[in-house]
């Protein structure tokens, strides 16, 4: 597809500004949420800084040449539960997060090495378009119930309610961000059209203020979707920290703690990270081929496959050190990238910077806190979706009138769209990974063809 700016292009600053913000609302749910799962302390402020220090390094080991952010993973929540368990004492958990986010950033590294030795003409033969096409796909389908979980219009939710109204009202909050999102990126002029995510926010927070004003007026808790205790706390007692917090940084906690290290916990850690990032090794490829179909630049040659898991592996190792979680390739960032038509890698260079600034910026960390589930739920339906059909897209030029590519296809896209996982002690095999697992070894069964 036509970007309105390409990867190298240089957006003016202003402008460049609110890209960068866009796309930092587009990770920020996803990236604080790993460590409010994880608990036992984990601060999101930190995580914030750490997926923005390790998207500068990712950057620059990829020479600016792939536009996209890296956040917080979830395919390492059981490894990072695994730092904490057995009753060990926090500070050594905390060292445990940093020595199990190294391990894995390791394994990218050798992977990188022995790609850089051997080329990536493998990745194409091993997974060609009818194998990453629909597993691109399954990523958007497998996050779709995070949407519209968000957004509020499911069985659980209204089970959950203590009214349907309450239910009725997010879901009014969530529609409408979608579709002034949808209005502003098929209609908006100039600015309109490469910001739909901010507007779209904006409309859905107004909508959802409007209720809560309209519920404290009339005494109803059903209408008030939004929250704001993150923001006012702050100012219950004004101090230096109202305006201004240092993040909780993962090596604070963990600094004093090494006399406490045993061989044996490092092999725990070990068996708990290592086995994960071989999952993660395959949908950060799978990222990087939809992000080259969608900026129409083959990112496996250059930068270079190597370069890229490099740039993963070390900026994961690094931002760990700050925020406690591994980093991965956002389909977020990816999918704002295909929606908005902005490959601009300043505007993810920005991105970082500005994570990392309204890390230290307690009102702004409190605002964005502030953002109802609904309201983002509404704009995810659209990143998500946008993801999903990237990856159908590229099935596009093959032949499924092939009962080879059809079979593979649909394997990939049954078990996937089913939940397919498979778990060995701590290590969980996510749907995207068991898919593009059982869609390659399909392709090899049944004999590789190219696709026309």
């Amino acid at each position: 597809m036509k970007m309105i700016y390409g990867v190298k292009d240089k957006p003016k600053f202003p402008a460049i500004l609110v890209f960068a913000f866009q796309q930092l609302l587009a990770i920020m749910a996803a990236t604080i949420a790993v460590p409010m799962i994880v608990g036992n302390g984990m601060s999101t402020s930190a995580a914030l800084f750490g997926a923005g220090i390790g998207t500068l390094v990712y950057v620059a080991f990829t020479r600016a040449k792939s536009p996209v952010f890296l956040g917080s993973s979830f395919a390492f929540l059981g490894s990072m539960a695994s730092a904490f368990g057995g009753g060990v004492a926090v500070g050594l958990g905390y060292l445990g997060l940093i020595i199990g986010a190294v391990l894995a950033g390791l394994v990218y590294v050798v992977i990188a090495i022995i790609v850089k030795a051997v080329g990536v003409n493998w990745v194409s033969k091993l997974m060609p378009a009818v194998v990453i096409g629909p597993t691109v796909a399954i990523i958007g389908l497998s996050l779709a119930g995070n949407a519209i979980g968000d957004l509020g219009a499911t069985d659980a939710n209204f089970a959950a309610a203590d009214t349907s109204v309450n239910v009725y009202i997010k879901i009014i909050c969530g529609v409408i961000t979608l579709a002034v999102t949808m209005l502003c990126s098929v209609y908006g002029k100039k600015m309109g059209k490469l910001i739909p995510f901010i507007i779209g926010i904006l409309a859905g927070y107004a909508a959802a203020s409007v209720f809560f004003v309209i519920g404290n007026a009339t005494g109803s808790d059903a209408l008030k979707v939004i929250d704001y205790t993150a923001l006012t706390s702050l100012f219950d007692k004004i101090s230096i920290n109202s305006f201004v917090a240092l993040p909780d940084f993962t090596f604070f906690k963990a600094f004093g703690s090494f006399d406490q290290f045993s061989p044996a916990y490092l092999g725990t850690i070990a068996v708990a990270y290592i086995p994960v990032a071989f999952v993660v090794f395959a949908e950060h490829i799978a990222d990087h081929k939809n992000l080259s179909s969608i900026i129409e630049h083959d990112l496996l040659k250059d930068p270079g496959l190597s370069n890229t898991l490099l740039g993963d592996g070390v900026g994961s190792m690094v931002g760990a050190v700050f925020g406690g979680c591994p980093n991965t390739t956002y389909g977020e960032s990816v999918g704002c990238v295909a929606i908005t038509k902005n490959a601009s890698v300043r505007t993810i260079i920005v991105t970082a910077i500005e994570a990392m600034l309204i890390s230290f910026i307690a009102p702004f960390v409190g605002f964005l806190s502030t953002i109802p589930s609904c309201v983002m739920g509404g704009v995810c339906v659209a990143l998500y979706g946008f993801i999903a059909v990237s990856g159908l897209k590229m099935l596009q030029k093959v032949d499924l009138d092939d009962n080879r590519n059809l079979f593979t296809a649909s394997v990939i896209l049954i078990a996937g769209v089913g939940g397919m996982v498979l778990k060995f002690g701590n290590v969980t095999i996510t749907e995207v990974a068991c898919a593009l697992i059982l869609g390659i070894l399909t392709n090899i069964m049944l004999g590789r063809k190219k696709s026309k």
